[in-house]
């Protein structure tokens, strides 16, 4: 069965009013050539109607939403509902309909019925930027126990509303996007607007608390205030070296990295995304090493004879780069993760998440 799609909200008192944000709106998505739009609508006849409803009307089965919503596809094309439909998500019914995780669609495919979707709903895209939004996380339980729990349950399982607690969704979606949720709702479903019912304070506060439980609701996890340092790159640096059997020389599986990680095997991970998602969610012990980074500026930080492991959600092509760099420097101890991050949290393992970074730091990452 499937489903996509974080969303937010049930009944709630009034409060002082919300200044709504105004958004920026961006380009639309490319546009479907017949063939494509054909391929897409069958597609979603064939795999999405069982829990979506036909006609996208969602709630058909396991609080499947609307796949109607403008306010949905106005903020979440394309990665908010690409990478769902990907990788699918873990622990509740939406399984990765991706061929590389056993799905039974290919990329371009994948690709072409999450712009089918959009262009169905009518939305017109808004830009959204990767700022954390800041909030009192204690305020914002208080507030999401208050309004928010009798839809999507007290841990975030999901009452008669999406589950919000799994770490696959707050991964793929941005703050902007669970505060643009909250703030207008999802229209043509019970999720209606916040604006004008919780100030715009509480708002940043529930969404800084959602945030916050970004692995589980019922765990509180130690987060990353500041970038690794070069003495940190390397994971377990007292451990043996993994003993890794590359398919093509080159790739190394999610359940493999994972072996080694239980091991306490001694490596580098390499996370070659933009810093700003590696800060939403990476492998514990992974360091923020963007693809454009000036890799001559790094080397000296990085030893030849530890095992390095790098991946990025393309799912490949980023690290692919990299590591061919790197390679042709004399690293010849590196590999490529093949399901890349989202296929690793489609499979269940874990991944963390850093706060408080600034767009300095950020930036000196790349460098």
């Amino acid at each position: 069965m499937n489903r996509i799609i974080l969303t937010l909200g049930c009944l709630a008192l009034a409060v002082p009013l919300a200044a709504r944000p105004v958004y920026e709106k961006q380009d639309p998505p490319r546009e479907l050539t017949e063939e494509q739009a054909a391929r897409a609508a069958a597609n979603y006849q064939k795999y999405c109607t069982l829990c979506h409803g036909a006609d996208r009307e969602g709630y058909a089965n396991d609080h499947a939403p609307s796949l109607r919503s403008k306010s949905l596809f106005e903020s979440g094309v394309p990665h908010s509902i690409l990478r769902p439909l990907s990788y699918g998500r873990e622990g509740t019914a939406m399984a990765g309909y991706l061929d590389e995780v056993g799905g039974p669609m290919n990329l371009d495919e994948v690709w072409d019925l999450t712009y089918w979707l959009f262009w169905q709903s009518g939305a017109e895209r808004v830009r959204l930027t990767e700022n954390p939004v800041e909030g009192d996380i204690t305020r914002g339980e208080a507030v999401f126990e208050q309004h928010c729990t009798g839809c999507h349950g007290k841990n975030g399982e999901g009452v008669n509303a999406p589950a919000l607690a799994n770490p696959s969704a707050l991964a793929h979606n941005k703050d902007e996007f669970i505060r643009y949720a909250i703030v207008n709702g999802r229209d043509g479903t019970p999720m209606q607007s916040f604006d004008g019912i919780l100030s715009e304070q509480d708002i940043d506060n529930v969404t800084a608390f959602i945030r916050s439980k970004a692995r589980d609701f019922n765990e509180q996890k130690t987060v990353l205030k500041t970038l690794p340092t070069p003495d940190q790159y390397v994971v377990n640096p007292q451990g043996e070296d993994p003993d890794f059997t590359l398919t093509d020389d080159m790739y190394v599986s999610s359940a493999d990295l994972h072996q080694a990680l239980q091991a306490k095997n001694r490596m580098i991970l390499l996370d070659t995304r933009v810093p700003s998602v590696w800060q939403r969610a990476h492998i514990e012990g992974s360091i923020p090493f963007p693809y454009y980074s000036d890799l001559d500026d790094k080397l000296a930080d990085l030893p030849k004879d530890v095992q390095i492991v790098g991946y990025c959600s393309c799912p490949r092509a980023a690290t692919e780069h990299v590591i061919r760099q790197l390679r042709d420097k004399g690293y010849t101890k590196t590999a490529v993760l093949w399901e890349g991050i989202f296929g690793w949290m489609n499979l269940g393992y874990p991944v963390t998440r850093a706060e408080g970074i600034s767009d300095k730091d950020e930036d000196e990452a790349a460098h």
